[in-house]
């Protein structure tokens, strides 16, 4: 077994760990965040704290004191995740036996359905493109970017790394955009026609804006990538100016892929290809809201549904 030092040393091992093995820089800082809160759990006392010191009763300490600060069951669970990953890590280096999480589970999360913008809201918010002002130009490449996520179902990391001519970016002529999801799974998603010609649109007006040196498809105000931020805040600007009073966030548009391709469809192996899901089971979360649809209707139109 390798001589081991203070837990916050530990720490600092595991992430520099992450880092050479290329993790992404997001995936790094929720580690860090999460770890962080290990350390202000149990405590250093000086440094003298030592990972192979604490027990699953530490952990499942810690783990009570976050629940009761007010952190959601999902977010403990991922906050336990990560704590268990530190450990497993530890273990391998030769620095502790046993894993102090082995068996411990976070609280039970309420399951929440995703928020679905309805097919009339998604129109609603892709209405058009306002002529005449000032912003038009980014009023396009905005429109291009929610056309390209409703119509392929994209996440707003798979957006944003978009290039041109490069691995992830879209193939217009064959209707098709190629992006590296989770896991570095790869998947072709087909685009729509509207969405193909939006992006036609900003293609005809990108390099106005984009600096010479970047490849990236969407580029911000300086002529780079564009950011999660601005894309967040552009669509709730976006949203605003279509009169649409519901919160609207990016991943709400692929909520509304998945649904409304399931309700048209009913073939959820397609949509969890599309989606780039692993497993199926993360899929049938939208079978839930294609029931409410259906109930909906239901209750609408079977003459022995209604109230008297």
């Amino acid at each position: 077994m390798q001589a081991e030092g203070p837990l916050s040393t530990a720490i600092t091992a595991f992430l520099a760990a992450l880092v050479a093995r290329h993790y992404s820089p997001a995936t790094v800082a929720t580690y860090t965040f999460d770890l962080r809160h290990l350390l202000e759990r149990v405590g250093e006392r000086g440094g003298e704290i030592r990972p192979a010191s604490l027990t699953s009763h530490d952990i499942r300490r810690a783990l009570a004191t976050l629940h009761s600060k007010g952190l959601q069951a999902k977010t403990l669970a991922r906050t336990l995740s990560a704590w268990r990953s530190f450990f497993n890590y530890l273990a391998r280096q030769g620095v502790l036996q046993a894993n102090p999480c082995l068996g411990l589970r976070p609280p039970k999360s309420e399951k929440k359905l995703p928020n679905a913008p309805s097919v009339d809201a998604m129109a609603q918010l892709l209405a058009g493109v306002p002529t005449g002002e000032p912003e038009d130009l980014w009023a396009v490449r905005n429109l291009a970017m929610f056309e390209l996520m409703y119509s392929a179902g994209l996440r707003r990391a798979e957006l944003i790394g978009l290039d041109i001519g490069g691995l992830d970016g879209v193939d217009l002529a064959g209707g098709e955009v190629t992006v590296t999801g989770k896991g570095s799974r790869m998947r072709v998603v087909p685009v729509g026609k509207k969405a193909v010609q939006a992006v036609q649109n900003w293609l005809a007006v990108r390099a106005n804006v984009a600096r010479v040196d970047t490849q990236a498809l969407f580029v911000g105000v300086r002529g780079a990538r564009i950011s999660a931020g601005v894309l967040a805040l552009a669509l709730k600007q976006l949203a605003q100016r279509q009169g649409i009073t519901s919160r609207m966030h990016p991943h709400a548009l692929r909520h509304a892929f998945a649904s409304h391709v399931l309700q048209s469809s009913g073939d959820l192996r397609a949509v969890q290809e599309m989606l780039g899901h692993a497993s199926l089971s993360t899929t049938q979360i939208y079978t839930h809201l294609d029931f409410q649809h259906l109930a909906k209707v239901y209750d609408q139109a079977h003459p022995r549904a209604k109230k008297k």
